[in-house]
C-alpha cells in the first residue's frame, strides 16, 4: 500500500464515542462530564488544524487518551490527554486551562508542554531541556510521564506521512530516550510496540526480513504452544487450580538485538518464544515450576527469579528455559495475575492517585521513582543539558546486571558496571574511600565488570588519597561519575587548576588559537559555558574537575576566536610531539642573576624542572649547576654554608622549549601485568622513558623506579594523576 493510501485509510481512527466505548467498558470510574467539556474544549480549539495526513487534528489527543484508558488511567490523565496540545498549538493560555479544569490538570499540561519560546543553539539541545522539564514534572507527578508516552505512541502509530528523515528522528529519540524510559516504569506493552515501530524506520530491511521469518512460521509455532499447553495442563491439572497458559512471541526488536547486533541466527534464540503460565498465588508459581521441570529438560544456568529479586521496573516472573522431547528448547514464564498486570503496564499499574496520595502505595511508588530524583540530582552539576540524553542511555539500560552484597542485599546497575559504579552506588564514602573490591572472594581489578550473581565485596580505607581521575573514564554509570567529579571539585581545586589550564593550553595550540593572556578572562566571558566560572581559576578547575568538557566548547571558542581577532582557527591542527632529543643548548631556560652566557647544567641529585624553585651553585670548572631549593644538597641557610657566595639566585625563563628529566618512585601491589600498566600508560601519554626497573618489596608491594622527560611541573603533575589511576598503585612521589 502507497503512504498516500495509508493516510487515506485513517479516516475514521480512534474518534470521540471509541474512547467514550473504551472508558464504559474499562470497569473503572470516569467522570463523563468533565472529560466530554475537555473534548469539546479541545475541538474547538484545533477546529482548524490538520495532522500531516490531512486528518482532523483532534484525532490525535483523543487517540492518545484511548491509549491511557488501556493503560488504566484516571479522569484527569484522559482530560490531560485530550487538552496536551492546545497550550504549546493554540491561542489558549495555561491560565486559559487553569481556569476551566483546575491546577492538577494545569500542572500535567505544563509538564508536557515544549519550551518552544526559548532560543537554543541547536536542536539537540532544546531536546535535551524538553526532557530535563518533563522530567522535573514527572517527579512530581507520574502521569506526566505516562501521558507523554502515550503520546508518542501514537505519534509512531500514525508517522508514515511524515517525511523519511523526520521518522527516523523521532525513531532515534525513542530508542534512546522514551523507551529506555517506558523500560524502567515497568510499562512493556507501550516499550516493545514503541521499539518495534521505531525500528521500522531505523533499519526497514532488518524489520521487514524478521517480521517474514516470524509469518512464515507463524502457523507451527501455533501448533507447538498448543501442545505444549496440553502436556502442561494434564500433569498440572490436579494440582494448581485455575491456571491459564499463552503464547508469547519475542518482540521485532528484541529478535533484531540477537540476530543482527550479536551475530546469531534465529535458531540461536531459545526465547523466541515462550509459554506464559500465569496462577492465583506465589504458591502455585513455584509448584507450576517443578511441574515444568519434571516434564522438560531444564537448560543449566538459564533459570532467574524475578519473583524473590524483582527488577527495578516491579517485575516479577520465574522463567527458565527447557527442552521438550523433540529437542525444541523454549521459554517458561511463570506468574501470578497481579505479576502479570505489573509486568504489562508497571508504574500505571500501581501510581498512588489510584489509592489516594500517601499511604503504603504511595511510600512504595515513590521508592521506585527514586530514579528520576536521583538523575535530577546528577543533572544539576551537568555541563550543560544534553548530558541527560547519554545518562538516559546508560543508566536506563534495558540490560542490567544484579549482584550481592557480603551481607545478601541486592544491587542492579547497569550492564558493563564496574566494582567502582557499586561502591559509589553504595555510597559516595564508600567510593571515595574505595582502594580495591573481592568478587566471589577474589581481588579483582577496579576496572572489572560485574556479572549478574555475583558477591561482591568493596574495600576501603579511612586513610585513602580518593578516587583517581581516570576512574571516570572507567564507571559506566552518571551517578558514579557525578560524585567522582564533585570529589575533585572539593577536594582538589589546586591540582584541578593545573591539570585543567594544561588541557586547555594544549586544546588552544592544537587548533593554533593564540590569545593574548591579559584578553583571555574578557574572551571567555563570551563563550557559552553553561557553567558558572567567575574567573580563569574558577574555569580552570571546572575543566580539571570535569565540568567542562573541551570538546564541547572549542567550537564555539573557535567561532568567537575568528570573529574576535579575524584569524581562521585549524579545523584540526596535529599537536606536535616534545622534542625527545638530549639539549643541544646545555643551559637554556635558565636565568642566573648576574651572569651572561654562562655553563648551566642540571643537577641529577634532584633533576629540576621548570616549575620549581631553583637555586644556582657555581662550581670549579663546570659553570654553574642548577638544584632545587627544596634539594638536600641546597644548605637551609645559604647564610651559614660553608661558601655562601658560590650559591647564587636563578629562574626559568618565561617560555622553555626544552625538556627534561625526572625520577618518580611508583609503589603499589605486586601483581602480573604491574609494570607493564605503568609502560603502557606512558606510551600512551607519548613519554619519553629513560630507564624504568622494578622489584619486589615485603607484604606484596612492589616498587618501580622510572625516570622520563617532562615538559614542566605542570605536565608532570598530570602525568602522576593519570599513573594513579593504574590499579593498586598506592603511592607516587618524585625523587
Amino acid at each position: 500500500m502507497s503512504m498516500e493510501n495509508k493516510c487515506v485509510d485513517m479516516t475514521h481512527y480512534n474518534d470521540y464515542d471509541k474512547l467514550k466505548e473504551l472508558m464504559s467498558k474499562s470497569g473503572y470510574k470516569f467522570d463523563f462530564e468533565r472529560i466530554d467539556k475537555a473534548y469539546n474544549f479541545a475541538l474547538n480549539a484545533h477546529k482548524d488544524q490538520r495532522r500531516v495526513s490531512g486528518l482532523p487534528y483532534i484525532l490525535h489527543p483523543t487517540s492518545v487518551a484511548c491509549i491511557l484508558v488501556g493503560l488504566g488511567m484516571d479522569t484527569d490523565s484522559i482530560i490531560a490527554a485530550l487538552l496536551h496540545d492546545v497550550v504549546e498549538d493554540t491561542e489558549y493560555t495555561l491560565e486559559d486551562v487553569t481556569k476551566l479544569f483546575g491546577a492538577d490538570i494545569a500542572l500535567l499540561i505544563d509538564g508536557l508542554t515544549k519550551l518552544s519560546k526559548i532560543k537554543y543553539s541547536n536542536r539537540e539541545e532544546q531536546q535535551a531541556e524538553n526532557l530535563r522539564k518533563m522530567l522535573i514534572a514527572m517527579s512530581n507527578d507520574i502521569r506526566v510521564i505516562i501521558i507523554k508516552l502515550a503520546d508518542r505512541l501514537h505519534n509512531m502509530r500514525t508517522i508514515e506521512c511524515m517525511q523519511e528523515q523526520k521518522r527516523r528522528d523521532k525513531a532515534l529519540e525513542n530508542m534512546e530516550v522514551y523507551a529506555p524510559i517506558a523500560h524502567r516504569l515497568g510499562i512493556t506493552a507501550v516499550k516493545e510496540e514503541m521499539e518495534d515501530l521505531s525500528l521500522r524506520y531505523l533499519d526497514p530491511v532488518g524489520y521487514a526480513e524478521i517480521e517474514e521469518e516470524l509469518n512464515n512460521t507463524a502457523h507451527d509455532r501455533e501448533e507447538f504452544i498448543a501442545s505444549l499447553k496440553e502436556e502442561i495442563l494434564e500433569r498440572s491439572k490436579d494440582t494448581v487450580p485455575n491456571m491459564s497458559i499463552k503464547g508469547r512471541v519475542k518482540s521485532i526488536h528484541s529478535i533484531y538485538r540477537k540476530t543482527f547486533m550479536k551475530g546469531k541466527t534465529m535458531d540461536e534464540i531459545y526465547d523466541i518464544f515462550a509459554v506464559r503460565v500465569i496462577v492465583d498465588s506465589v504458591i502455585d508459581c513455584y509448584n507450576v515450576l517443578g511441574i515444568i521441570h519434571d516434564i522438560y529438560k531444564p537448560i543449566p544456568n538459564r533459570f532467574k527469579d524475578y519473583i524473590s529479586t524483582p527488577k527495578p521496573n516491579m517485575y516479577q516472573s520465574l522463567h527458565t528455559t527447557v527442552i521438550n522431547h523433540r529437542g525444541i528448547p523454549f521459554e517458561v514464564q511463570i506468574r501470578t495475575w497481579d505479576m502479570h498486570h505489573t509486568a504489562e503496564y508497571g508504574i500505571a499499574a500501581h501510581w498512588k492517585y489510584k489509592a489516594g496520595v500517601g499511604g503504603k502505595n504511595g511510600d512504595s511508588l515513590d521508592e521506585h521513582l527514586s530514579w528520576v530524583r536521583k538523575m535530577l540530582d546528577i543533572q544539576k552539576e551537568a555541563v550543560d543539558a544534553t548530558d541527560i540524553v547519554s545518562t538516559i542511555k546508560t543508566d536506563l539500560n534495558p540490560n542490567e546486571v544484579f549482584v550481592f552484597t557480603p551481607k545478601g542485599d541486592v544491587i542492579n546497575l547497569p550492564a558493563g558496571s564496574t566494582v567502582i559504579d557499586l561502591a559509589y552506588t553504595i555510597h559516595s564514602a564508600v567510593g571515595n574511600s574505595m582502594i580495591g573490591a573481592k568478587v566471589d572472594r577474589r581481588i579483582v581489578p577496579i576496572d572489572y565488570q560485574l556479572k549478574t550473581g555475583e558477591i561482591v565485596e568493596i574495600l576501603t580505607q579511612k586513610d585513602a588519597q580518593g578516587p583517581k581521575r581516570d576512574w571516570l573514564k572507567i564507571v559506566k554509570t552518571s551517578e558514579a561519575r557525578s560524585k567522582i567529579r564533585s570529589w575533585f571539585k572539593k577536594e582538589r581545586r589546586e591540582e584541578n587548576i593545573t591539570e585543567g589550564q594544561a588541557e586547555f593550553e594544549r586544546e588552544l595550540r592544537k587548533y593554533g588559537i593564540n590569545i593574548p593572556e591579559d584578553e583571555l578572562e574578557e574572551f571567555l566571558s563570551k563563550v557559552n559555558l553553561k557553567i558558572q566560572v567567575n574567573n580563569l581559576q574558577d574555569f580552570y578547575a571546572a575543566i580539571g574537575y570535569g565540568g567542562i568538557h573541551l570538546w564541547k566548547i572549542m567550537p564555539r571558542i573557535r567561532e568567537l576566536y575568528q570573529k574576535m581577532y579575524g584569524k581562521q582557527a585549524a579545523e584540526a591542527v596535529p599537536v606536535k610531539p616534545v622534542e625527545q632529543n638530549v639539549r643541544k643548548k646545555v643551559g637554556s631556560g635558565v636565568i642566573v642573576e648576574g651572569m651572561d652566557d654562562v655553563l648551566i647544567k642540571f643537577s641529577r641529585c634532584c633533576n629540576p624542572v621548570p616549575g620549581d624553585e631553583i637555586i644556582g651553585f657555581i662550581t670549579r670548572g663546570y659553570g654553574v649547576s642548577i638544584h632545587k631549593c627544596g634539594c638536600t644538597n641546597v644548605p637551609e641557610d645559604i647564610s651559614k654554608a660553608e661558601e655562601p657566595k658560590r650559591w647564587v639566585n636563578a629562574h626559568w625563563q618565561q617560555s622553555v622549549k626544552e625538556v627534561f628529566q625526572t625520577s618518580l618512585e611508583i609503589i603499589g601491589m605486586d601483581r602480573t601485568g604491574f609494570l607493564a600498566d605503568v609502560s603502557n600508560q606512558l606510551s600512551a601519554l607519548h613519554i619519553m622513558i629513560r630507564s624504568l626497573n622494578c622489584r619486589e618489596l615485603p607484604d606484596g608491594m612492589a616498587i618501580i623506579n622510572v625516570t622520563i622527560d617532562v615538559v614542566d611541573t605542570g605536565h608532570l603533575k598530570s602525568i602522576i594523576a593519570r599513573l594513579s589511576g593504574i590499579s593498586g598503585i598506592t603511592s607516587i612521589s618524585r625523587k
